[in-house]
């Protein structure tokens, strides 16, 4: 995970630079659902140990997972969702590099809840795809969170859905994002 988040800072301030702007998280929650619209059972993996940065200043955004880190409720479920499905030891981590087109809205001095685009480049399975989505922005008591919902289609990223298992496991997937920011010091 260290080297994770080492790999993280060094893209982030690549295009981002550090000053007063900068916030940031590790324990970002990043739901993974792929639930059938006629589900046999529940498909839903949770991570809360994302990794992001946020500059508040030019909306700068990056968001970092671990494959390996994300939890179903069945073991089974998780054992192929890492080998078979994303096959996290070839491909270990996913991540989001993008911004918040229009960051300038967000009043972060002003409780209250903001909408906001956001629009970049989603990797997983090591393919990277155009990602847009509308999110929101929570200030509250001088703090503040970020949320967002992906949808994004399985054979995208060469995600194969087996046959035997293709009603089992929708196409499309929703990824969602919870991100509460801290400043980075």
């Amino acid at each position: 995970m260290k080297s994770l988040i080492v790999a993280l800072i060094l893209s982030f301030s690549a295009f981002a630079g550090y000053s007063q702007s900068l916030y940031f998280t590790k324990t970002a929650k990043v739901t993974f659902d792929a639930t059938p619209e006629n589900p046999v059972e529940e498909i839903e993996a949770i991570n809360n140990e994302a990794t992001s940065f946020l500059n508040i200043s030019t909306g700068d955004l990056v968001f970092a997972v671990l494959v390996k880190s994300f939890r179903f409720e069945k073991a089974l479920m998780e054992e192929h969702f890492n080998e078979n499905y994303l096959e996290s030891n070839k491909f270990p981590k996913s991540d989001f590099k993008g911004k918040i087109t229009n960051i300038s809205e967000v009043d972060f001095t002003k409780d209250g809840e903001y909408k906001v685009n956001v629009e970049g480049k989603l990797t997983m399975h090591g393919i990277t795809q155009t990602a847009t989505t509308q999110g929101e922005v929570i200030v509250k008591g001088g703090k503040f969170s970020a949320k967002a919902k992906f949808k994004i289609q399985l054979a995208d990223y060469k995600v194969d859905r087996p046959s035997v298992v293709k009603d089992k496991i929708s196409e499309t997937v929703t990824i969602e994002v919870d991100a509460a920011y801290e400043q980075k010091k």
